[in-house]
């Protein structure tokens, strides 16, 4: 579970990072690595994205408020 924990958070600071790049510089960052239109690149990095922040809510409410990132 920790495992998934930092890879949530990796894939959550890219999605920030790159909604940080559109907001402020109207750049996409995914787009920009694979391609304008709609891709299935462009696609299972923003599904990833999505099941991250899921991940990340449910394992709150699971711990009781605690995102669990070393052992116990």
């Amino acid at each position: 579970m920790i495992v998934m924990n930092y890879i949530a958070f990796i894939l959550l600071a890219i999605g920030g990072l790159n909604w940080g790049l559109i907001g402020l510089f109207r750049f996409n960052l995914v787009s920009a690595i694979f391609g304008p239109d709609p891709t299935v690149g462009s696609s299972i990095v923003y599904i990833l994205v999505f099941l991250s922040v899921l991940w990340l809510i449910f394992s709150v409410i699971y711990s009781g408020g605690v995102i669990n990132f070393r052992n116990m």
